[in-house]
């Protein structure tokens, strides 16, 4: 059987619609998925982290970074339009099925530990009305949290489409409060507090200096890794989208949007309290800066703003957990059976796999709190790689001069593929290097079940080249489980 770097035939195109996704509704999983509770938590976190001048250096070199790599997103949905899945189908494309295979696993792993995060902070959230859900890892909150779980879960194998639809009304839903924070904080900015200590040399948080400007600069940095996660959203659902040139558009505007919500948010903030007072509002702390101006009843409408936030973003997460199962399937690279859907078009077994795991996880919240916490900052790091494979097949298509036969917009795509190379390179070193040894663990447990997949398909495991990778993998597991033992290595 040939293993050609192709689309699924049209008979393993999504089943149960008559219509593709929109560019409303693709737009809506961009927003939705990169919108989840990073946006509540900004204004205290970046506080702690630098002052106004080097917070607007670091947002500059951030949206250059994170704007060029969707320009990728939107040259490889125009420029490689028989190439579905995004982050996955682009790693395969250009770096073989392994690659692709350890970018859809890894992408996959995170997803469904992040929708964990979610639903965690959503009953932590509701703890504020409700004392019973405080912390959000108390027994009532997992059994909340579960049966919001199993919602969801109903609602998708009820069709994606149905799903999309509802992700976009949640939306809009959670927008609107982030922008009556906007309004009310633009009312009520003072000049004379946000330029007060401009380049943080005097302010002092817990009794430690900001330190020099690009200290700072790199602080606010890492904070913003966790922010834009999310961006490939659209791309990943490049096979069922209505019209191909839609998902880069997508892309765009739901990252030019959300960066427009981040630096208002952000910077609006500093004009409103003290910095140091600002980074002592405990989270969510746009609740606690809202609250400061209007009263309590700020906090109450944060606190619901932020819980529709979370649901909004674990439906947009729970999407793309299954597509990113489903495409691989059809290709050989994850075996079949994740591939199946039911007569609403929703790829169920993915479905099922993908929530059983965010169950047993949530019941192990109860246990062991700070692991997840860990586990959290992993999976944010295996998120990361896909794109650096994203930007590296830009720069490959733009080297070899594939699709550019007449040379129009070569050296522009790879001069923007470079920036984001280099961008994406950057956000993988910031996520911990630590995070990565133990990453190779989890590609290596998985691939059992790429393993499965080959041999059910009566294809080749590896080629040579793949050989070398999976060595690579391996070696570096070993090296993990070595630094593990010997407790030079603590994430888990």
């Amino acid at each position: 059987m040939s293993d050609t770097l192709i689309s699924p035939p049209p008979a393993t195109r999504p089943r149960g619609r008559k219509t593709g996704l929109g560019l409303a509704s693709l737009t809506a999983i961009v927003v939705g998925s990169m919108i989840g509770s990073g946006i509540f938590a900004l204004p205290s976190q970046m506080a702690a982290s630098a002052a106004p001048g080097p917070l607007l250096i670091g947002w500059t070199v951030t949206g250059v970074g994170m704007l060029t790599l969707a320009f990728v997103f939107q040259t490889l949905a125009s420029r490689k339009p028989d190439v579905d899945g995004g982050v996955y189908g682009y790693a395969r494309a250009g770096f073989g099925n392994y690659v692709g295979f350890t970018s859809a696993f890894g992408y996959w792993v995170s997803a469904w530990v992040g929708n964990v995060a979610y639903l965690v902070l959503l009953f932590s959230t509701l703890g504020y009305f409700f004392p019973a859900f405080e912390g959000g890892a108390t027994v009532p909150a997992i059994i909340g949290a579960s049966v919001v779980l199993w919602i969801v879960h109903f609602l998708t194998l009820r069709g994606v489409q149905t799903a999309a639809f509802v992700n976009v009304v949640v939306t809009i839903a959670k927008v609107v409060p982030i922008l009556v924070f906007i309004a009310i904080a633009a009312v009520g900015f003072k000049a004379g507090l946000f330029s007060a200590d401009f380049w943080g040399k005097a302010t002092q948080i817990d009794g430690a200096s900001l330190g020099d400007t690009m200290t700072q600069v790199k602080n606010m940095m890492l904070v913003t890794v966790w922010v834009f996660i999310g961006i490939e959203g659209a791309a990943v659902y490049s096979q069922r989208a209505a019209k191909r040139r839609d998902v880069g558009r997508a892309t765009v505007l739901g990252f030019v949007g959300v960066l427009a919500l981040l630096l208002m948010v952000n910077l609006l903030s500093y004009g409103l309290m003290a910095q140091a007072d600002l980074a002592g509002v405990p989270d969510p702390s746009m609740a606690g800066v809202l609250e400061s101006q209007v009263g309590s009843w700020g906090a109450a409408f944060i606190s619901v703003g932020l819980v529709i936030s979370l649901l909004g973003a674990l439906i947009a997460w729970v999407l793309l957990c299954v597509e990113i199962l489903r495409l691989p399937a059809h290709e050989h690279v994850i075996p079949k059976a994740l591939a199946r859907e039911n007569a609403h078009g929703a790829p169920a077994n993915a479905l099922w796999l993908t929530n059983i795991c965010v169950q047993v996880l949530l019941l192990w919240t109860l246990a062991n709190a700070s692991t997840y916490t860990n586990l959290v900052y992993l999976a944010t790091s295996l998120i990361l790689l896909p794109y650096l494979w994203s930007a590296a097949y830009q720069v490959l298509l733009a080297v070899r001069g594939e699709t550019y036969e007449n040379g129009h917009g070569r050296a522009k795509d790879l001069a923007i593929g470079v920036v984001a190379l280099g961008y994406a390179v950057w956000l993988v070193y910031a996520g911990g290097w630590q995070y990565l040894l133990v990453a190779a663990l989890f590609y290596l447990a998985g691939t059992a079940l790429y393993l499965w997949a080959r041999r059910e398909s009566r294809l080749p495991a590896f080629t040579t080249p793949e050989w070398v990778v999976v060595t690579v993998v391996a070696l570096t597991s070993i090296l993990a489980a070595v630094m593990m033992a010997t407790g030079n290595l603590a994430v888990l």
